[in-house]
């Protein structure tokens, strides 16, 4: 049992690492080139392998909570409650810190200022990860399986209807006219919104948190699965089965519901949660069956999946700190590095892509340290 515990922790650190991974590749391109169409999301309607890193770290997420949710199983609801509350504010509260780093800013006077505070984003990645947590973690906890399962079918519906109902009647689904943007501006205005589109539009939303909170509740039922049901061929074909059915449906809904991560449409939801159910048994299979007792290719990706969450933060405020570094009057550290030392050597994406991967390096290296020390930092 010991050792068959070890192997699915294995599987699901390498599955968490990649996810990680790519993540900052794919969010750290170098600068001086477009990056190649692979490590870019669908520019809105359609999907792209970049588009598939999120929710998979919703869906590891998950994963992992089928693991943590059992140690709560004794536990009085107050106890349970306390810790999944603490662990979601802490996650939303560290994102929302990250956008608002450094803190400081020079004001017109060439003095040290706080930064305001009325400018910061309050949605984002860690902070859909935290809302998407704590709701899928009380419907585990609160409910049966079978009504966990039509509460995500109503979610995924409840979200279409919304997204027609409450959207612009021309276009419900066009970046300007969703209703998940009418809702965000409502709530924060435009200056706490996401503008990396060119305009105020968040794609970490607050509506469209609803259909995400299924990434997770998916992951963690693949994670209860396999534990109870072992890992031989009958599991991993199993799962297989039902993550193409899930594809399937995802297709299908594709013609009327456009396969969105922006929006993160619910068509969305099922393929990336199927696509999940697929890699996530194959991780399984080459870890656990095919070549078990060899972990050497492993250890690379477990670096990274034991401390997902402190290097992924770590990379962010690198990346931000190589903008605010100036080497030379508007030219920072980023585009100095980039356009001094990549484009030089391998002009074009192919440069763009190695500066990613260096930069992935050096955050992975500091995982490296972190996990020879044994030290993993949780929240």
């Amino acid at each position: 049992m010991t050792s068959i515990a070890k192997e699915r922790f294995l599987a699901l650190d390498v599955f968490r690492g990649m996810t990680v991974c790519f993540m900052i590749i794919v969010n750290t391109p170098g600068s001086g080139a477009t990056p190649y169409s692979p490590l870019l999301h669908a520019s809105w309607h359609g999907f792209t392998p970049t588009d598939l890193v999120f929710p998979s770290f919703l869906f590891a997420v998950g994963n992992a909570m089928s693991f943590s949710m059992q140690k709560f199983k004794n536990l009085p609801d107050s106890q349970v409650l306390a810790k999944i509350f603490k662990r979601a504010i802490l996650i939303f509260l560290i994102g929302y810190l990250m956008y608002w780093f450094p803190f400081f800013r020079t004001n017109e006077e060439g003095h040290l200022a706080l930064s305001p505070i009325s400018d910061t984003r309050i949605m984002g990645v860690l902070q859909r990860i935290a809302l998407c947590y704590l709701f899928a973690s009380l419907l585990i906890r609160f409910f049966s399986t079978r009504i966990v399962i039509i509460i995500s079918v109503f979610l995924l519906s409840l979200y279409w209807i919304l997204l027609l109902l409450f959207g612009n009647p021309v276009d419900p689904l066009s970046m300007t006219g969703n209703a998940g943007l009418y809702l965000d501006k409502f709530l924060f205005g435009d200056s706490h919104l996401y503008h990396g589109e060119g305009i105020a539009f968040d794609p970490e939303g607050v509506l469209s948190t609803i259909p995400a909170i299924v990434n997770v509740i998916a992951g963690y039922y693949t994670g209860r699965f396999i534990q109870k049901k072992g890992q031989g061929f009958e599991t991993i074909a199993k799962l297989l089965l039902v993550g193409a059915l899930f594809i399937f449906i995802a297709l299908c809904w594709h013609m009327v519901f456009p396969i969105n991560k922006k929006l993160w449409t619910s068509s969305f939801v099922l393929l990336t949660s199927g696509l999940d159910m697929i890699l996530l048994p194959a991780l399984i299979y080459i870890t656990a069956i095919r070549f078990p007792g060899r972990y050497a290719w492993t250890d690379f990706f477990t670096v990274f999946g034991k401390n997902p969450l402190a290097i992924y933060v770590l990379s962010e405020i690198l990346f931000i700190s190589f903008y605010l570094i100036e080497v030379d009057k508007g030219v920072s550290l980023y585009q100095y590095i980039n356009t001094n030392f990549f484009q030089v050597i391998t002009p074009g994406a192919f440069g763009s892509l190695l500066f990613a991967i260096f930069f992935m390096l050096a955050c992975w290296c500091v995982g490296w340290f972190l996990n020879k020390r044994k030290i993993y930092i949780r929240v």
